[in-house]
């Protein structure tokens, strides 16, 4: 049976509800499915690879944007086969999924079609310019060439800094406050925003929060995700 360690959340709960007999190690932060009960490994960008190497794994599922590259070198010369993702876009992602049930022998699990149809069917209602702060102190907004971007695209956002050369710019307030956009869009990870903490900074326009595993996380949220961020973005309070 193929042994699996997962350094990526999304990733942990892919495997985790499809074929749970080979996942033998997660990151302290894979946190779905509920009650998951794995060996853990430290984090994702500082995993403990001792551990790692205890849990005798055949492959190591990572991510290029959440995980280090000198990480994957190690774990290549102990002789352990390391899986890397990286989608920039939906369908990239289900694509990406597919291939990596395809590896692991699972074949199309029901949520990777349940999440093919969702995101075929997204028809947005209207579109808004919105800036996207994905951390603060300092402030870190989407840029472009990232998959939360081309969530929130699908769902009718129209990203102000998607143009940027950055995936990840990290403009002063002042300056996101300077591209005047119509929504200021709060997801509650990977910096917990909430109605207290990040709406303040923008007062005058109009803001939602929404979920950030909805929006990050590539797995079988994916089969959720339209319906529910549509709906949180539909809930635009003034700051």
């Amino acid at each position: 049976m193929t042994r699996v360690v997962s350094l990526v959340p999304s990733l942990t709960e892919a495997v985790a509800v499809t074929c749970p007999q080979v996942l033998v190690g997660a990151t302290d932060y894979c946190t779905h499915p509920e009650g998951l009960d794995v060996a853990r490994v430290g984090g994702s960008k500082y995993p403990d690879l001792a551990r790692v190497f205890a849990l005798r794994p055949d492959v190591v599922l990572m991510n290029v944007e959440e995980n280090r590259e000198q990480d994957a070198a190690a774990l290549r010369e102990a002789g352990v086969h390391v899986y890397v993702t990286y989608p920039r876009t939906v369908d990239g992602a289900l694509h990406e999924l597919g291939e990596l049930m395809g590896f692991l022998g699972a074949g199309t699990p029901g949520w990777l079609e349940s999440a093919r149809a969702a995101w075929a069917g997204v028809a947005p209602a209207g579109q808004a310019r919105a800036v996207i702060p994905v951390w603060r102190r300092p402030w870190v907004v989407l840029g472009s060439d990232t998959f939360a971007g081309d969530v929130l695209r699908r769902l009718g956002i129209v990203n102000v800094y998607a143009s940027s050369p950055g995936r990840y710019p990290r403009p002063s307030l002042d300056e996101i406050r300077a591209t005047r956009p119509d929504l200021v869009v709060l997801p509650d990870e990977p910096y917990p925003f909430t109605v207290d903490d990040g709406p303040e900074a923008f007062a005058g326009t109009g803001y939602a929060l929404i979920s950030g595993r909805h929006l990050t996380w590539y797995g079988p949220s994916l089969a959720q995700a339209p319906t529910i961020l549509a709906g949180q973005l539909a809930v635009r309070s003034p700051a």
